[in-house]
């Protein structure tokens, strides 16, 4: 097995290609270090969300090698895909909710098969995962009842349950009020400082994006052609980056 000697970034993307009906992923290059964040930006439909897909190993690339928890997952069976998806989990845009079950029971799922655990130990994290992400008194509720926000808030605190070292976010502040917003920015920094967890986020929210990301993937046509600090962004004089961030100007005017 591969050592973090040989591969020193926790995710890594070398050369990778991906082509459906089009080009995808062109000769995408980047990489995220232990406990940092990185945010992943650009229009929509440029690869970013199929980014995340090779991370999760949902989807292969045609070139190029993918790397994640120090490991060339490339050409992993499935197998031991499932082994890097207990250290990297998701959280989806749509939060991915059992409807039928409450919020408690959504975070329980994660935890039915530790062993470890006995049914107080269960409950006990549960409370504090629910605490720690600020939804305890929606415990008992169900996920049609909760505003979009509160949903993205349960699914965060279900992802945490399987004890990750990574959590890959997509589209966390699409959809909810500039409060909840807000919110879930401060719970995902907090969560990056109190447990170092390693972080990649899908984000149209350049707000959300310069307050939580230590790097900025910025992606067009398939093409990485920004890959720094996010402060960076603005001294780019690539015309798809100035016009982004000038419609992003707009919208907050």
């Amino acid at each position: 097995m591969a050592t973090a000697e040989e591969f020193p970034h926790y995710i890594e993307f070398r050369h990778v290609f991906k082509t459906f009906n089009m080009p995808v992923l062109v000769d995408s290059n980047f990489w995220v270090d232990p406990g940092q964040t990185t945010a992943i930006i650009g229009r929509s439909g440029v690869g970013k969300s199929v980014t995340l897909g090779h991370i999760m190993g949902f989807i292969r690339p045609d070139k190029g090698r993918v790397i994640v928890a120090h490991e060339d997952t490339t050409d992993f069976s499935e197998a031991d895909l499932r082994r890097i998806r207990k250290k990297v989990t998701m959280v989806f845009q749509s939060g991915a909710l059992f409807d039928s079950l409450t919020v408690a029971e959504n975070v329980l799922f994660s935890l039915e098969l530790r062993e470890d655990y006995d049914e107080q130990n269960k409950e006990d994290v549960v409370n504090g995962l629910l605490e720690m992400v600020d939804i305890l008194p929606a415990r008992d509720d169900y996920p049609a009842d909760l505003p979009t926000g509160y949903k993205r808030a349960v699914a965060i605190a279900r992802a945490l349950a399987a004890q990750p070292q990574c959590i890959l976010y997509d589209e966390p502040t699409t959809m909810v009020d500039p409060i909840m917003s807000d919110h879930l920015a401060e719970l995902m920094l907090r969560l990056k400082k109190q447990l170092q967890l390693t972080s990649v986020v899908v984000t149209h929210d350049l707000g959300l994006m310069q307050r939580v990301a230590d790097r900025v993937v910025f992606l067009h046509e398939g093409k990485v052609i920004y890959f720094g600090p996010p402060e960076g962004l603005e001294n780019v004089d690539h015309p798809h980056v100035q016009e982004f961030l000038a419609k992003d100007r707009v919208i907050k005017v």
